[in-house]
């Protein structure tokens, strides 16, 4: 496996040599954003297989595509260069170097590449390029040309491009059938997502518009280009705008030409300027290419201030949690509340660009505990898109409202019906239903860690009470229980099935919590709760039907249950025994087994119950947790991204060390390692999400319960000691947790605060260190 180097600093990662065949890999791994856009980590002038692509959140379109696309928008990277005609690039002149770093404390991404021309003479290209959190609607990439040996005729060429496309569907062929890195992208069909609005120059600054066929979107670049003793040109067509620079480069001499890209779109919230003028402004405030790089740094600065995670002790361990965090950090904008964080981030089309449960359940612990505001965007976004959950309940015969498996701009359902080859067919559109409830589950986890009632008992009550809405419809009579039938788990192996515990206990805690919610605004925001009630017609006796039907719904409520059955009749499954591990010592397929056919037996995509225990651990015993886990986990073929850090957690708290490590590495590096071979096609975001969660709430046992916060290290004998921070309720908790000591500060004004260590309570002084001994 051609992994990236790994730099000692723990803040880099590093491509060392040009190999085309894992380039689609280093694209995606060195992705630069800011949250608002992501741009895959190409080279500048591409390659055959090349993979390129920026996403811009919440640019979907749907047409010329059966269902809707996070839409590939226009290319601001795109450059040549020549030196003396011969094009720069990995197949017109011969590699001799080849070196890319993507530093991580300030999302930059270094290339250094020195090409031998014809005669045997060399030429360095190097570029620096990053995607601006200081200024969300602005790139910058600098391009520098040396000639090492003789001198030559440099000519740089740099603009932006939009002629861009999605790959559509990938035919069916002979089974086995694999293409090499230079075709395997061409044999997709594609869809179309963009038409031309316009292009050419004002004076030195380039505008480009495009708009979305089918959504209207509207999307504007504009760009500058600069350079000292260049000789400059200017060039327009329908679909592309570009600066040429020319240059006579002495022996050993360098030249550089530097780019500023501003992005605006029509659907930028709260904008009230046209894209065009605001993309305009964005290029004329940058300043210039160092200015921006500086701003950029000191944004990044501030925010790892409070996600950093290291481990001392081990280096490689700690550049891969700060890998995981630095790819969370540029999928969220926490001033953006209708856009939230797809499957692959905005690093790739995998999924094509839509949201899932992963956000709620996988993704949103970090961003609570380390930024509290993209956290609030996240949740607002499934407020901007009820109005679609509700029309997906009504499409299904219901009340209230439904999230959708799969969601994009407008909260309907996205999830295609058939995989990318049309062969098999998906069930989770019709019968993944959870998701509803997952969403109750975040919005009650973020009120609680942070206290916010004016949002619970606003935008989170309103999708608490339409939620239960939806679900006392669609509960059924059983006798003298209520069943919830024809339903799929986070499983995924087995449709079709009756009463999943999962949903089930889900499904009963949020039609509690919505309850219990009705009675506090009752309480505490009499006129407000009016108001809400007037706005969805809510009546005064539906919280009591609430009430009434988590009563008689049939889920595993007995905090000492022993083995839950994951749905009805699962017991009585084949028992399908796992006998084989692959070289990351992960579980492989039984022969004749695969994703589509494990419907009859016991095997596992990803366990249910050991879900459910690790999101309402309070709510069954040690003894029924631990003989869960020990049940799910031989029947587990982990083909999740989701899977390894659940069971590293929960197999952490049950006291069962033996495993956590092996589940947190195949978290921990299924990009760095491309450990599931799929990593070009975009980040494991939610794996990202869910190594952060093992390490802090794994082995450095954090919990936070309505009684505060809660530590009991127990770290891997390689580790040293785990530092990170958290935030709890408006100020910042810094821990630092050795194997027999642990250290702690306040960070804030305010009063005390009572903490939990090893089960001993300690109190906090804001700005006193304190200390405490295993």
């Amino acid at each position: 496996m051609n992994a990236p180097t790994r730099n000692a600093t723990t803040w880099t990662v590093v491509e060392d040599g040009w190999n085309p065949q894992r380039a689609n890999y280093f694209e995606t791994i060195f992705t630069v954003g800011n949250g608002r856009l992501g741009t895959r980590g190409s080279l500048e002038e591409r390659h055959t297989g090349a993979l390129p692509g920026t996403f811009i959140a919440g640019v979907y379109d749907a047409y010329d595509s059966p269902v809707i696309d996070l839409v590939n928008a226009p290319d601001w990277l795109d450059s040549e260069v020549f030196v003396d005609g011969v094009r720069l690039d990995t197949e017109s002149a011969r590699v001799v170097e080849h070196r890319r770093e993507l530093d991580l404390r300030c999302g930059v991404l270094h290339r250094d590449t020195v090409f031998e021309l014809p005669d045997g003479s060399r030429a360095r290209l190097r570029t620096s390029r990053f995607a601006s959190t200081a200024d969300r609607d602005l790139c910058c990439l600098r391009i520098e040309v040396t000639c090492l040996d003789r001198a030559g005729a440099v000519t740089v060429r740099t603009g932006v491009d939009a002629n861009r496309r999605n790959l559509e569907r990938l035919p069916t062929y002979r089974e086995q059938t694999a293409f090499g890195y230079e075709r395997k992208w061409d044999k997709w069909a594609k869809s179309t997502h963009l038409s031309s609005a316009g292009a050419g120059f004002e004076g030195e600054v380039g505008v480009i518009a495009s708009r979305t066929i089918d959504s209207g979107i509207d999307l504007a670049y504009a760009f500058t280009s600069t350079a000292e003793g260049g000789r400059r040109q200017q060039r327009s067509r329908h679909d592309a705008i570009e600066v040429e620079w020319q240059f006579d480069c002495g022996a050993g001499e360098s030249v550089r030409a530097d780019k500023l890209v501003g992005i605006a779109t029509s659907r930028d919230y709260r904008a009230v300027d046209p894209p065009r003028e605001r993309a305009v402004e964005t290029v004329a405030r940058a300043g210039s290419f160092d200015a921006a790089a500086e701003a950029n740094r000191a944004a990044w600065d501030r925010v790892w201030v409070d996600a950093n995670c290291e481990v001392v002790g081990n280096d490689r361990v700690t550049q891969a949690l700060r890998f995981a965090i630095y790819h969370l950090l540029i999928a969220a904008d926490p001033d953006d509340p209708t856009v939230s964080i797809g499957a692959k981030s905005l690093s790739g089309e995998g999924y094509r660009g839509h949201v899932f449960w992963d956000t709620e359940v996988m993704l949103l612990p970090f961003f609570l505990f380390t930024q509290p505001r993209a956290a609030r965007a996240l949740l607002g976004y499934r407020h901007h898109t009820l109005p679609g959950a509700r029309e997906v309940a009504a499409d299904n015969g219901t009340g209230g409202a439904r999230f959708a498996w799969e969601s994009a701009d407008t909260g309907r359902e996205e999830c295609p019906q058939y995989t990318p080859d049309g062969k098999d067919r998906f069930y989770t559109r019709e019968e993944e239903l959870h998701v509803t409830a997952d969403v109750a589950y975040a919005i009650m986890r973020y009120a609680s860690v942070t206290g916010d009632d004016d949002y619970l008992f606003g935008e989170g009550a309103e999708i608490l009470f339409e939620g239960a809405r939806f679900w006392v419809q669609r509960c059924v009579p059983d006798g003298d229980s209520l069943a919830i039938r024809m339903v799929m788990g986070p499983d995924e192996f087995h449709s079709h099935v009756d009463n999943n515990a999962f949903t089930n206990k889900l499904v009963h805690w949020h039609l509690l919590q919505a309850a219990a919610v009705y009675d506090r605004m009752a309480t505490e925001r009499p006129e407000q709760l009016r108001a809400l009630m007037d706005s969805i017609g809510l009546d005064p006796d539906e919280p009591g039907q609430w009430r009434a039907a988590a009563d008689r719904l049939q889920a595993p409520t007995d905090p000492n249950c022993g083995v839950i059955e994951q749905f009805d009749g699962y017991f009585e499954r084949t028992d399908v025994p796992i006998i084989e591990w692959d070289d990351n010592d992960m579980p492989r397929y039984p022969e004749g087994y695969n994703h589509f056919n494990c419907e009859t037996t016991s095997l596992l995509k990803q366990p249910d119950v050991v879900m459910l225990l690790h999101l309402l651990p309070d709510e069954y015993s040690l003894v029924t947790r631990r003989e869960n886990y020990e049940f799910y986990e031989q029947r587990t073929l982990h083909k999740s991204s989701l899977s390894p850090s659940i069971h590293a957690i929960v197999g952490l708290q049950v006291g069962d060390s033996r495993t956590a490590e092996r589940y947190f590495g195949r978290s921990a590096f299924v990009d760095l390692d491309d450990n599931q071979g799929n990593t070009e096609e975009g980040i494991h975001i939610a794996s990202a999400a869910g190594t952060w969660q093992v390490a802090t709430h794994g082995f450095g046992g954090f919990r936070a319960s309505a009684d505060g916060l809660h530590f009991a290290p127990a770290l891997p004998e390689s580790w040293q000691r785990l530092r990170f921070s958290v935030h709890w309720r408006g100020r910042t908790v810094r821990a630092d947790l050795g194997h027999r000591d642990a250290r702690f500060e306040l960070v804030g004004d305010g009063p005390s605060e009572q903490i939990t260590v090893w089960d001993r309570p300690m109190t906090l002084q804001p700005g006193i260190p304190v200390e405490v001994a295993a």
